[in-house]
C-alpha cells in the first residue's frame, strides 16, 4: 500500500530496529502523530498464549486514569426503579422489552449496552445482533449488574475492555494524542499492569511476546515488554 508524504516523514524518525522504554515510545508517537485531527492512540501486546484455549483466554476490564478521549453513548436495558437509577446516572438510553424490540430491527446507536440480571433471558433474543458487534452485556466486562449507576459512572469516565483477538493480541485504545505523552503514559501503564495481572496460570513460556503502540494515521513504534 502507497504511503502518504505526511506518514514517511514522520516513519523516518522512528528506529524500527529499537524497542523503546514506555515513555520515550510515547513522546515520539505525540511527535509523529501529524495529521490535523486528534490522533487516537492504540497499545498492542502480542501474548504467548493460545486464544484456543478457554483456560488461556485473557480479558478484562480498567477505568483509565485520563479517560479515552472519547464519549460513549450508553444503552441500560432494565426496569423500574434500576430505569430510574440508569436515567439519573446520565446513561444514554434507558428501557426494557421496547429497546430490546429496537436492536431487533437493527437499531445499534449505542456503543456500550449495560443490563441487569433479570434481563438476560428476553436480550437472549438479540445476541445474535449484539454479539458480532461485541456489544453482549458480560458480567466479566462488568455489564451485566445491579449497579447500574456504578457501570454508566464508569464508562462515561474511561472505562475500557480488553480481550484477546484470534491472533493472540490485544488491540486496546489508550487515548488521544492531545492527552500528551505525560497523560497517555498514566492510561498505558494502567492497562498494560492488567494485561500482566491477567496472566492465565496455565500459560508457559515468555507471556508478553512484542509490545507496541500506534497513532491512527502515525508509524507503529515497538516498545520494551521488560
Amino acid at each position: 500500500m502507497k504511503q502518504g508524504k505526511r506518514y514517511l516523514e514522520a516513519a523516518k524518525l522512528v528506529d524500527t530496529t529499537k524497542a523503546y522504554e514506555p515513555a520515550d515510545a510515547l513522546n515520539l508517537l505525540v511527535e509523529t502523530a501529524t495529521a490535523k485531527f486528534d490522533e487516537s492512540v492504540e497499545l498492542h501486546v502480542k501474548l504467548g498464549v493460545d486464544s484456543r484455549h478457554a483456560d488461556q483466554q485473557v480479558r478484562g476490564v480498567v477505568v483509565l486514569p485520563n479517560g479515552t478521549g472519547k464519549s460513549k453513548k450508553v444503552l441500560v436495558i432494565t426496569k423500574g426503579a434500576k430505569a430510574d437509577e440508569a436515567t439519573a446516572a446520565g446513561a444514554d438510553y434507558v428501557g426494557g422489552e421496547e429497546m430490546i424490540a429496537k436492536i431487533q430491527q437493527n437499531w445499534l446507536d449505542f456503543d456500550v449496552c449495560v443490563a441487569t440480571p433479570d434481563m438476560m433471558g428476553q436480550i437472549g433474543k438479540v445476541a445474535r445482533i449484539l454479539g458480532p458487534k461485541g456489544l453482549m452485556p458480560n458480567p466479566k466486562s462488568g455489564t451485566v449488574t445491579m449497579d447500574v449507576t456504578k457501570a454508566v459512572n464508569e464508562i462515561k469516565a474511561g472505562k475500557v475492555e480488553y480481550r484477546l483477538d484470534k491472533t493472540n493480541i490485544i488491540h486496546v485504545l489508550i487515548g488521544k494524542k492531545s492527552f500528551g505523552a505525560e497523560k497517555l503514559l498514566q492510561n498505558y501503564e494502567a492497562i498494560y499492569d492488567a494485561i500482566i495481572k491477567a496472566k492465565p496460570a496455565s500459560a508457559k513460556g515468555q507471556y508478553v511476546k512484542s509490545v507496541s503502540i500506534s497513532s491512527t494515521m502515525g508509524p507503529g513504534i515497538k516498545v520494551n515488554a521488560k
